[in-house]
C-alpha cells in the first residue's frame, strides 16, 4: 500500500496589517464589537502590486526548505484559492514557473474556505494511486481584493496570507483519511455574485448572511467530527490537536466542545490573521509546527467550512 505523509510546512503573511481600531475609522463598527463577536484583533492585507502568487511562492519555498527538498523534487502542484491572480493561467501554473518546475501537473482548486482540505485530499489520492510521489499543496488568498470596505458584515472578518505543505509517498499513513462534502442549495448565504455574465461593479464583492452561515457551520462541523472519528474507529480522546478553519472564535470553540478538547489543544490564529479562507488551516498548522506545539507522531484533525457550502476534514498522523 502507498500512503502519503506530510514532510514539511511553510507559511507567509503580507507585511501590511489592519487592526480593529483602524477599521473603526473607515466603517461603522467598534474594535470591541469585532473582537467580542469574532475573536479577531487584526488581519494582514496585501499591498498595492502584491499578488496571491507572491504569497504562495514564499510559503511554498518555506515548506520545501522544511522538507529538505528542491523544487525539482515536486511532481504535483495543487493551489487552493478563491482569489487567483488571473482568470488563467492558474495560480498553480504561475507558481510552477516561479519555482522553475516544468512538466508536472499543476492546477488550482476552488472550494473557498474548505479549499486546503479539498486540495490535500486530491493530492493524497494522486500519491496513493502512484500518479505522484511528492506534492506541493498550497492555500493562498488575497481576499482583501474582493471585500466591500463599506460592508461591516464582511470587511472586518477577512485577511490575506498563504500556507503550504509538502506531501510525500510513504509506507505508513500520514494522511489517514479525508472527508469532503458540498451543498450548493446554500449558495446565496455566502457568495461573490459576479462573474463573466455579470458586469455590475458591486457584484465582485463578497456577500454573506452571517447569522445563517454561523448556524449551519456549527451544525455541519459537528457532523464532520463524528464522521471522521467513526471512519477511523477512533474516540475523541485519541485526537491530540484540532486545527480548524479560522473563521470565528465561537465556531472554533463549539467544535472543540464537540471533541471534548481543551482550547489549549486547539491551534487558534484567528486573532492575528482573521479569516484567510483556504490559507487559514495551513497557516495555523505551520505556526504550531514551528513553535514546537505540534510534534511528530501526534494525531491531528483539520476541519473547515466555506462558501458553496463546502465542508470537510483531514485526519493526519503527523
Amino acid at each position: 500500500m502507498i500512503y502519503s505523509r506530510i514532510l514539511g510546512t511553510g507559511s507567509h503573511l503580507p507585511a501590511r496589517t489592519m487592526t480593529n481600531a483602524d477599521l473603526e475609522a473607515i466603517v461603522d463598527t467598534t474594535a470591541t464589537w469585532i473582537f467580542e463577536r469574532t475573536g479577531i484583533e487584526k488581519r494582514h492585507l496585501v499591498s498595492e502590486g502584491e499578488t496571491c502568487c507572491d504569497l504562495a511562492e514564499v510559503a511554498a519555498r518555506r515548506a520545501l526548505d522544511a522538507a529538505g527538498l528542491q523544487p525539482s523534487d515536486i511532481d504535483l502542484i495543487v493551489v487552493a484559492t478563491t482569489t487567483p491572480d488571473q482568470f488563467f493561467p492558474s495560480t498553480a501554473c504561475l507558481l510552477q514557473q516561479r519555482l522553475g518546475i516544468r512538466g508536472c501537473p499543476a492546477f488550482d482548486l476552488q472550494a473557498v474556505c474548505t479549499g486546503f482540505v479539498y486540495a490535500v485530499s486530491v493530492a493524497d489520492k494522486f500519491i496513493r494511486t502512484g500518479a505522484a510521489t511528492r506534492a506541493l499543496v498550497v492555500g493562498a488568498e488575497a481576499l482583501s481584493r474582493i471585500l466591500n470596505w463599506e460592508d461591516r458584515g464582511t470587511c472586518v472578518l477577512f485577511g490575506d496570507g498563504a500556507g503550504a505543505v509538502v506531501l510525500e509517498a510513504a509506507d505508513e499513513a500520514g494522511i489517514i483519511s479525508t472527508h469532503l462534502h458540498a451543498d450548493g442549495s446554500y449558495k446565496d448565504l455566502l457568495q461573490v455574485p459576479g462573474g463573466l455574465g455579470n458586469g455590475h461593479p458591486e457584484a465582485r464583492f463578497m456577500e454573506m448572511k452571517g447569522n445563517e452561515v454561523f448556524r449551519v457551520a456549527v451544525t455541519t462541523l459537528g457532523r464532520i467530527v463524528d464522521e471522521t472519528l467513526a471512519a477511523a474507529g477512533l474516540s475523541k480522546s485519541d485526537i491530540d490537536w484540532l486545527i480548524p478553519h479560522q473563521a470565528n472564535i465561537r465556531i472554533i470553540q463549539a467544535t472543540a466542545r464537540k471533541l471534548d478538547l481543551p482550547m489549549e489543544r486547539v491551534v487558534v490564529t484567528v486573532a492575528e490573521h482573521g479569516n484567510t479562507s483556504a490559507a487559514s488551516i495551513p497557516l495555523a498548522f505551520d505556526q504550531a509546527v514551528r513553535d514546537g506545539r505540534i510534534q511528530r507522531g501526534e494525531l491531528l484533525l483539520m476541519e473547515a467550512f466555506g462558501g458553496g457550502f463546502t465542508w470537510g476534514s483531514v485526519l493526519v498522523r503527523y
